[in-house]
């Protein structure tokens, strides 16, 4: 019988910036409604904090639902946290909120330029909510920043 303790893996300190369609046209598109910062600037804004907090950040946009979900699953056993703008996915993709109830230990934040419940009524139903650490909407990029604060709070208990 060996003495030697087994020694634990720690845990990771890497967190995925994700989004969903439409988010690379940020700046340009509706900016009345998403503003005038483009997804690039928002990446960088996030990633400094990161950094700054001692944590890794990933960030991954795609139009479509299955580039999404196979990089998650790419990276399930490698992160923490993720922040993620499903866009539209949001409301209608059951494949994308099964494959974030699926991954075990890791922290979701779903994320929302707009104030999704002063818009049209099909916006105000999330998949992604029920399965999610908490939902921020309406804070325009700085929610993301309020996203990546409340993973380091529940990461780093």
């Amino acid at each position: 019988m060996s003495l030697l303790k087994r020694q634990e893996s720690p845990k990771p300190r890497k967190i995925l910036l994700i989004n969903g369609p439409n988010l690379n046209l940020l700046g340009e598109r509706e900016p009345t409604i998403y503003g005038a910062t483009t997804l690039p600037q928002i990446v960088a804004q996030v990633r400094e904090r990161a950094t700054a907090a001692g944590f890794e950040l990933e960030d991954f946009q795609s139009n479509y639902e299955g580039g999404l979900i196979d990089f998650i699953q790419a990276q399930r056993k490698l992160i923490c946290g993720i922040i993620i703008n499903p866009g539209a996915y949001t409301h209608y993709s059951i494949a994308l909120r099964d494959c974030l109830s699926a991954l075990d230990g890791v922290w979701v934040v779903e994320v929302h330029l707009s104030n999704v419940y002063a818009r049209e009524e099909f916006r105000h139903h999330s998949l992604i909510a029920p399965i999610a650490l908490g939902q921020i909407a309406g804070f325009g990029p700085f929610g993301y920043l309020l996203a990546l604060d409340a993973l380091i709070e529940k990461v780093s208990k």
